[in-house]
């Protein structure tokens, strides 16, 4: 098993939306805001090699929208995927699976190039996978999420016949996560605070397990339970899915790669006088002790 950090960029999002009723004096101190409110985060995702399978989580932003769109959040130090790859000597006709957490545009939008005046994916010999409840909420969302979807980073999936939906079996614990096979040594922790059927991919390293957080936990500065973003459909299922999480994570020791942290790339987490906090912050190139 390998596991690389996939860097494509920098954007930008309001502070007040990313941590909703938290106020500004204190969320402020851990991400620090720009004269406009606006907060700087990463686009960062993960590949995996486990055997002949190179698994990538999540594609970033991609740049086919136009100016108006990407107006609205400043990306800055972009790097493409197929550049970032090339970096490490992969290309994109090496990935066998795109593994995406959710179908929100900052996630999914890589997966989708556009050549000429066609949308293709970008990595033609792979399977593109998501959730079949996320999958059907994107193609039918609600007013308020529906920004968030757009229709060619999502329709050009299922007309390249590259798409697999993966059905989530009745759960009804209030007290544990729903956790799903992917593969030998990656499972998939379901939650729904956020949008309904998001991913969170956890890898078996051997000594421990890494999680990639996606949006239940953008930063560390995320980490306190109250801390939840303004745009979560469910923010009360954020906090029960995040303490039950976090709880989890102490007890089993899982190390945290976080999708959206501008400067924080891993953390393990501990159990303190002020809650559950970040307790060893690293790189993935770095690996933990």
């Amino acid at each position: 098993m390998q596991v690389f950090s996939i860097e494509t960029g920098k954007f930008k999002l309001d502070g007040g939306a990313m941590f909703g009723v938290v106020p500004k004096s204190i969320w402020n101190k851990s991400n620090p805001a720009d004269e406009n409110n606006l907060c700087t985060w990463a686009l960062r995702c993960l590949l995996v090699i486990e055997g002949d399978r190179k698994v990538l989580i999540d594609t970033g932003m991609g740049n086919k929208q136009e100016p108006k769109f990407f107006g609205h959040y400043h990306p800055h130090d972009t790097v493409s995927l197929k550049e970032a790859l090339g970096k490490l000597n992969f290309t994109v006709e090496e990935i066998t699976d795109v593994l995406l957490t959710h179908l929100h545009f900052d996630h999914v939008g890589g997966a989708i190039i556009k050549e000429k005046e066609q949308y293709l994916p970008l990595f033609p010999n792979a399977t593109y996978w998501v959730s079949e409840p996320q999958w059907n909420l994107a193609l039918n969302p609600n007013k308020r999420e529906k920004a968030s979807f757009l229709s060619e980073n999502i329709l050009p999936i299922e007309a390249s016949r590259q798409l697999k939906l993966i059905s989530l079996p009745l759960f009804t614990s209030k007290t544990q996560l729903q956790e799903i096979h992917f593969s030998e040594n990656i499972s998939c922790i379901v939650v729904n605070g956020h949008t309904q059927g998001m991913l969170l991919p956890k890898i078996n390293l051997g000594q421990h397990s890494l999680v990639f957080m996606a949006d239940l936990l953008p930063s560390v500065g995320h980490l306190p339970i109250p801390y939840v973003m303004g745009y979560d459909m469910q923010p009360l299922i954020t906090l029960e899915e995040k303490e039950i999480f976090l709880k989890d994570a102490v007890k089993n020791n899982y190390s945290l790669f976080f999708e959206h942290d501008a400067v924080n790339e891993c953390c393990t987490v501990a159990m303190t006088e002020k809650g559950i906090r970040a307790n060893k912050i690293f790189k993935l190139s770095e690996r933990r002790a």
